[in-house]
């Protein structure tokens, strides 16, 4: 109880939800009660900001935070956003079990995170706010302090009232430190202590011990945010700095020429038809790979475009990248003078939830641009997330073989092969002459 419990106006929740309408601009806010007011002195408070970490993050709260997120992202980003602020200001009311908020840079998780910290901390509720790098910091700085021992600051963290551990997952993985963190994270879940975790990972990158936790459905709520990383450049339709599909937008379903007014074979017209129709099922329904082969300008490249802006047209535009562009941006990102990091920008395009890979085979095949291909294919592979790859049909034989046993794997990936040739145009009628 955050109260007292025998207050007859909240029960001992500590706080109150004045009765006002709907569309009241106060409406569903919680005030805190007389009861928790009495017992919670500015002096307190301010102890609590700032054990909190949180005297940098005092603005972040759920009444900045704009749920709808920047102008022009798409529909299930704002419906993504408003669930996980939803999800939270709830979470922040309770305080019941765990929450997990996943989801790129620049999403809006610490932003929620702090919100709840700043709200339990108004209510008086012991919190502590910490990048888990500063987690391990503190930690490691207690051995050689003089006011506190280790064993007293672990005792502060793992046994707050309210944790709140940001940036899971960016920490330095040594043994030491995983072993600390499951420590802490296992103290709270068998004592069942309030506890919000944000990261970028998926679940099956977080250590085996944790992850087990962290999927407990009668303790965990996780809430996934798809919105685009609101400090990175991008379209007016919500594409990604490295999305090509603007020059493509203009590709469709509608427009794809089926090409029977040329003079091709019947099984080439077949296995145009034949594409199209598996392009569209998978619009409709993205789950595992499809990659289209076929000659330089026989449609495939059409056909990705068209996926991608069937989903952009949903609101959910993909990531639609050749690939010679994507290894170009990864190696920019090394530059000093790179706005966005390497490992930021590779974890975007390995993590899409849709991603088009055009042009496979083109790059320069070094050492470098083959690893990097590999482990950008291995990580959608072994997570069988859905992406569509474009690759003329003589370099296929010829890509890695890591990566073609990838695709190999029929439980995942299927192979369209377009054998029309060349797109040309249709067959001008000869001139007629009286």
């Amino acid at each position: 109880m955050l109260g007292d419990p025998k207050c007859p106006l909240c029960g001992g929740l500590g706080y109150l939800r004045r009765d006002l309408p709907v569309n009241h601009p106060e409406f569903g806010k919680a005030i805190i009660c007389d009861c928790r007011r009495q017992s919670v002195t500015d002096h307190v408070r301010s102890r609590l900001f700032s054990i909190s970490r949180l005297d940098e993050l005092k603005e972040l709260t759920f009444d900045t935070f704009k749920p709808r997120g920047k102008m022009n992202l798409g529909k299930l980003q704002v419906q993504s956003l408003e669930w996980a602020f939803s999800h939270s200001r709830q979470y922040a009311s309770s305080l019941k079990g765990w929450l997990l908020l996943q989801g790129g840079y620049g999403s809006g998780k610490t932003h929620l995170a702090a919100a709840i910290a700043n709200f339990t901390v108004q209510m008086g509720v012991p919190t502590l706010f910490l990048t888990v790098p500063d987690l391990l910091d503190t930690l490691r700085f207690a051995y050689d302090s003089a006011d506190t021992t280790f064993e007293q600051r672990f005792e502060q963290i793992r046994g707050a009232d309210l944790l709140v551990l940001d940036d899971f997952g960016t920490q330095n993985a040594t043994g030491w430190a995983q072993e600390k963190l499951f420590q802490i994270i296992n103290y709270r879940y068998i004592n069942k202590l309030p506890l919000v975790i944000t990261t970028n990972l998926a679940l099956d990158e977080i250590e085996s011990r944790i992850r087990s936790r962290l999927q407990d459905p009668d303790l965990v709520t996780t809430v996934r945010i798809t919105a685009p990383d609101y400090r990175n450049p991008t379209d007016d339709i919500g594409h990604s700095e490295l999305s090509s599909l603007d020059m493509l937008s203009n590709r469709t379903f509608a427009n794809f020429d089926d090409r029977t007014g040329e003079d091709l074979k019947s099984d080439e017209l077949k296995s145009l038809q034949y594409a199209l129709k598996e392009a569209q099922a998978f619009a409709k329904k993205p789950r595992g790979w499809l990659v289209f082969t076929g000659t330089y300008g026989c449609g495939k490249t059409h056909l990705a475009a068209a996926i991608a802006n069937h989903h952009a047209g949903l609101g959910a535009p993909p990531l639609f990248v050749m690939i010679p562009d994507l290894l170009d941006h990864l190696r920019a990102a090394f530059s000093p003078n790179s706005g966005t990091s390497y490992d930021r920008r590779f974890d975007e395009v390995r993590t899409a939830p849709l991603l088009l890979l055009d042009d496979m085979g083109s790059q320069s095949a070094t050492p470098w641009a083959r690893e990097k291909l590999y482990q950008l294919f291995n990580y959608r592979y072994n997570r069988e997330l859905p992406t569509i790859i474009t690759v003329a049909t003589d370099v296929l034989k010829d890509i890695d073989i890591r990566i073609h046993t990838r695709i190999s794997d029929t439980r995942i990936c299927t192979i369209i092969t377009i054998t029309a040739p060349l797109y040309v145009g249709p067959k001008k009628k000869p001139a007629r002459f009286r």
